[in-house]
């Protein structure tokens, strides 16, 4: 994009693609109110960078990079203020913003496990569940779509692994 960014076709992308921006904090954040804050940061950090979009990638796989780096940065500074979370006490958070009802405990043991990654690997996990391919998730972070790969065969590995050893996990 140029200079001259038109700031009502990047609200409406905005619009169009915040669900990315939910998706990101909820991975990053297992407080309600750092949640909201972090979507400001990410929804902030898109239109200041947005004049700098040149199209090379479609504007949901820069969104997703811009938000992931916020996310992180962000996660590094919040858990410095504050006590983590226990892994029960997040759930019984994510469950308060479900419609849908409570998760099976097949789906909390993965909500655990993921809460366990380190801030590569729960990006990876989060890009893939959310069905991008290793080309996609390459871009969007900055490593080798081979590298992609490797990792999510390992995280598939220690997923498996966890849970055969602990099916509750």
């Amino acid at each position: 994009m140029s200079s001259t960014a038109d700031p009502d076709q990047c609200l409406a992308l905005l619009d169009t693609h915040k669900g990315i921006l939910y998706k990101v904090a909820n991975a990053y954040c297992p407080r309600a109110e750092d949640r909201h804050d972090l979507i400001q940061e990410m929804s902030l950090q898109v239109w200041r960078s947005y004049p700098s979009f040149d199209g090379r990638c479609k504007f949901s796989t820069w969104m997703y990079r811009i938000a992931l780096n916020v996310a992180i940065s962000f996660h590094r500074v919040e858990s410095a203020h504050h006590h983590l979370l226990s892994g029960d006490d997040h759930l019984r958070d994510l469950l308060a913003t479900t419609d849908t009802g409570p998760p099976s405990d097949e789906v909390q043991a993965l909500h655990r496990f993921i809460e366990g990654l380190d801030n590569l690997n729960k990006a990876l996990v989060l890009l893939y569940l959310d069905d991008h391919n290793h080309a996609e998730i390459a871009e969007i972070l900055g490593i080798s779509a081979t590298n992609v790969a490797t990792k999510i065969a390992r995280i598939k590995e220690c997923l498996r692994r966890n849970f055969a050893t602990n099916p509750s996990a």
